[in-house]
């Protein structure tokens, strides 16, 4: 939708990649549809995803007893947060959509882009206690989980050794992304693109690309413990 402002947070090492391809083709996409489009690509940027005291310019909060989360969240109210930090903070605060690409690690997310999340999202920006959930500081935007598995879909299925895929989006999508307020669109999971063959790898971007096309019509899930868990 023309005028409609997109982040794209990439995580994959591989231009020639699935990820990659579906990185390019989203910009692609939603620049046709008149939208302004950003991309911090992590790993290009060499973000640093560790946590540490230079994420802090000037001063601590409490010099004696170092606590990231509090002095991170001071310096946000400070303005002292390192340049970079305050760079990705413009860019979610610009953005109608964040859309997080990446490959499934472990259950999660590439340690690059949770570091992204430790450290772009603190208190006073994302999330400051009670406000957080429908009443985060996020609210009114939009967030979608874009990845690739190394498993195929049976494997993560409710009988699959996995278990079902949305057990493991309570943490990513619930307890970062709707914990900062975000309104959370469906997620697009590629299943085992490694295993497939060239044609199904063409249909899944394909398939993303369409979805794009309608994507500002979607309504968010209803994020809560059913839509992951159901009646487990």
């Amino acid at each position: 939708m023309a005028g409609k402002k997109v982040l794209i947070v990439y995580a994959h090492q591989e231009p020639k990649s699935l990820n990659g391809s579906l990185k390019t083709m989203t910009v692609e996409e939603l620049k046709k549809q008149g939208c302004t489009v950003t991309v911090s690509n992590l790993y290009e940027m060499q973000f640093e995803p560790r946590a540490t005291r230079k994420d802090i310019v000037g001063d601590l909060h409490n010099p004696d007893h170092f606590n990231y989360g509090v002095e991170a969240w001071k310096a946000y109210e400070n303005g002292c947060l390192s340049e970079d930090l305050i760079e990705e903070q413009r860019k979610v605060k610009e953005a109608d959509l964040v859309i997080f690409q990446f490959p499934l690690y472990w259950f999660s997310m590439p340690a690059i882009l949770k570091g992204w999340m430790d450290k772009v999202l603190v208190q006073g920006f994302a999330h400051d206690f009670p406000k957080c959930y429908d009443s985060g500081l996020l609210k009114n935007k939009l967030a979608l989980l874009s990845f690739t598995t190394g498993g195929d879909e049976e494997m993560y299925s409710e009988r699959g050794p996995s278990g079902n895929i949305r057990y493991l989006l309570w943490p990513m999508q619930h307890g970062i992304l709707h914990f900062c307020g975000f309104s959370v669109l469906s997620p697009q999971i590629c299943f085992g693109p490694e295993y497939v063959t060239e044609e199904k790898r063409r249909q899944m971007l394909t398939s993303w690309v369409k979805r794009l096309q309608t994507i500002w019509e979607e309504k968010p899930i209803n994020c809560v413990p059913e839509w992951y868990f159901g009646n487990i």
